[in-house]
């Protein structure tokens, strides 16, 4: 019997891409939404002061404009609108020098020497010249069969492997370490970890390949654009609606969850059998994140040239400090000086802040914080590294916003304990996220697809995507 009607909890871009997937095949879409706005964790805020807009959770889109899924859409057509940095990514050093994660894949190489210069080329060319084959690939399920056996193999190998001992392997300037060990840890993973490599290589291909844009006027206009979308194809979003059991919803054939596995298990309840209910319980979370969000007299004062032609910043110096950073939050061990990951979107997009003012925000690495008990401020630590390479900074602050780890699971449930990858991206987590059954839940007529789904975390729309495509398939 073919699937006729369908609910789906959440509207991140997951649980839009899902409602969009089912929409464009004539089934009868209901998105539930707890906020008052479309989009989930992809959304605006005046935090700080009026007229000061920031995003809310990401701010760069490196896997969104590269998404298989999400490129299909005409989003332009509803109001989204791309900005790209010059550079995608700078990495200030205490030499007073940044290195630079430019569009151009031969510009970067260029900055290191000889030997890093044609590492660099001979690692990420064959990414970059295949993009569109290389990221359908990785953004699925792990033990999909690869359309491209070999170039896959290539890339499963450096993936494979521990960012530490790829770039010793590979690399002999701290340079070259320290831009890819800051693109290692977007894995959220200690760089001495099996696997830690493949976030670098994926996020640093996409800078060559497709950039990493922002979204004028705030990243909430991605949410709404997919919202108007799925709504032009005749879908239905009911917002303020905090789901809490099944029973609230309209009958439907299938619910799919943009949730979290806990908020899965709390709704469906006994609709799940105690084992299925046992391991959702059990999945297991990463880092939390600690946010900064400030209203800024006037652009950072970088002390290294160029710096302000680069939307991202990673503020972390050498690779071995990074890694003592990524390693001590994973192991729920505090660190003063913590891998910085910043945005300085008003440099771009003058929409962002009131004329001569600029907005950025920060976060690092910290302990998850599930549980009642506060967690370590590391409101100083995280200025301290910005003042470390922009100094007097501190005298540009307006004003700022704080968001603990504790604050982001708040805000939004599916940050359990302030763990913005929907789940600890370790090896185990990305073959059976969250098991073995990915997608699928012990009831045929519920289903998971969040980030806490292949290919996990990111905005990118694919866990949404393929858990429609799994439900269709199922259930027609």
């Amino acid at each position: 019997m073919p699937l006729r009607s369908a609910n789906i909890v959440g509207s991140g871009p997951n649980g839009l891409a899902a409602a969009i997937t089912l929409a464009q095949r004539g089934v009868k879409v209901t998105v539930y939404e707890r906020m008052a706005q479309p989009g989930g964790a992809c959304c605006t805020a005046e935090l700080t002061l009026p007229g000061f807009k920031h995003d809310m959770g990401a701010t760069s889109f490196p896997m969104a404009v590269g998404s298989p899924f999400l490129t299909t859409l005409p989003l332009e057509k509803f109001g989204l609108k791309w900005v790209h940095s010059p550079a995608p990514l700078a990495h200030p050093l205490d030499d007073g020098t940044a290195v630079f994660l430019e569009r151009d894949l031969a510009a970067t190489a260029a900055q290191f020497n000889d030997h890093d210069r044609l590492a660099w080329l001979g690692l990420l060319s064959p990414l970059v010249d295949d993009w569109t084959s290389f990221i359908d690939q990785v953004l699925r399920p792990l033990r999909s069969l690869p359309k491209h056996p070999l170039n896959m193999a290539a890339f499963g190998i450096n993936a494979m492997m521990p960012a530490t001992m790829l770039t010793r392997l590979l690399f002999r300037s701290q340079r070259s370490r320290a831009l890819f060990a800051g693109n290692a840890a977007h894995s959220v993973l200690p760089l001495d970890r099996p696997a830690s490599s493949a976030a670098g290589l994926v996020l640093a291909a996409a800078a060559h390949a497709v950039g990493w844009p922002l979204v004028e006027g705030g990243a909430g206009r991605l949410g709404q654009a997919m919202a108007d979308y799925f709504v032009s194809l005749g879908g239905r979003i009911e917002l303020n609606a905090d789901i809490t059991s099944l029973e609230q919803m309209d009958e439907a054939d299938v619910t799919l969850f943009d949730t979290s596995p806990r908020t899965l298990d709390r709704v469906a309840g006994i609709q799940l059998t105690s084992s299925f209910r046992t391991r959702m319980r059990h999945y297991s979370y990463g880092p939390g994140a600690y946010k900064l969000d400030w209203a800024l007299s006037a652009p950072i004062p970088w002390a290294a040239k160029g710096v302000d032609r680069a939307a991202t910043v990673h503020l972390g110096g050498p690779q071995s400090e990074i890694a003592r950073s990524e390693s001590a939050a994973f192991r729920s061990k505090s660190c003063d000086k913590p891998f910085v990951l910043l945005v300085q979107p008003s440099l771009f997009d003058p929409t962002r802040a009131p004329e001569g003012k600029h907005t950025a925000w920060a976060y690092c690495h910290v302990p998850n914080a599930a549980g009642p008990a506060p967690g370590e401020d590391y409101t100083e630590h995280i200025e301290a590294q910005v003042e470390r390479f922009a100094p007097g900074f501190r005298e540009t602050i307006l004003a700022r916003h704080v968001h603990t780890p504790q604050g982001l699971e708040g805000w939004n449930p599916n940050l359990i304990g302030g763990d913005v990858a929907g789940g600890a991206m370790t090896l185990s987590q990305l073959v059976n996220r969250p098991t073995a059954h990915l997608y699928e839940t012990s009831n045929p007529k519920l289903y998971l697809c969040s980030a806490s789904t292949p290919p996990g975390g990111g905005v990118h729309g694919m866990c949404g995507y393929l858990a429609a495509l799994a439900a269709l398939k199922n259930l027609s």
